[in-house]
């Protein structure tokens, strides 16, 4: 029993013994990525954006969060631009904002970002804080989807089916399904299924 117990206790103790080893890491980690912020690097200030968004090494403080993103995304770090948007959109850390929010995807999805392109495709076509636009829906969702951005695909397969902004075309519609099912899209391989039942 004693055996037991002094292996507990040194399991225990080496737990201890990694975990504080652990928080010193994540403190000297902190403090150097806090340093690197404080001199401009975007990198480190995206960084420190996500340690205060997620309580990571800090406690958890999206008003912080939101003061080094927008350092970050003001110098271009697109990561930081598209975290902002996304703040601004859900109203962490900041009144919900949608114009702002669109103003940051906009930044980031001109730099190539097809995920801020895949949501502004979603954003215009849907009205979702903008003006109701299908043919600007269509501009976004194309750019995301030939940058393999599955989502994006099957939204335009969508728009192609329906004859949203586009002429409804259903053999680009499965074109594009199949592509989204290819980029592992599950929901597009069950309508590539379906589709293909259906006889399209």
């Amino acid at each position: 029993m004693n055996f037991i117990n002094t292996s507990i206790i040194r399991r225990f103790t080496l737990f201890l013994v990694a975990m504080m080893l652990s928080i010193c890491t994540m403190a000297a980690d902190f403090n150097q990525i806090q340093r690197l912020a404080n001199q401009g690097d975007s990198k480190a200030q995206a960084i420190l954006g996500s340690m205060y968004y997620e309580g990571k090494g800090v406690r958890q403080d999206y008003a912080k969060s939101i003061e080094w993103y927008t350092k970050a995304a003001n110098q271009g770090d697109a990561s930081a631009q598209i975290l902002l948007g996304s703040m601004y959109y859900e109203g962490k850390g900041v009144r919900q904002d949608y114009a702002k929010s669109i103003e940051w995807y906009t930044k980031v999805a001109n730099q190539g970002n097809s995920n801020a392109q895949a949501f502004l495709g979603a954003a215009y076509s849907e009205g979702r804080s903008v003006r109701q636009d299908y043919t600007k829906s269509i501009e976004w969702y194309k750019k995301a989807a030939n940058q393999g951005n599955a989502g994006a695909q099957y939204n335009l397969a969508l728009m192609y089916f329906q004859g949203k902004g586009v002429r409804q075309d259903l053999v680009l519609s499965k074109e594009w399904v199949g592509r989204s099912c290819d980029n592992g899209y599950q929901y597009g391989c069950d309508v590539y299924r379906e589709m293909n039942e259906l006889g399209f």
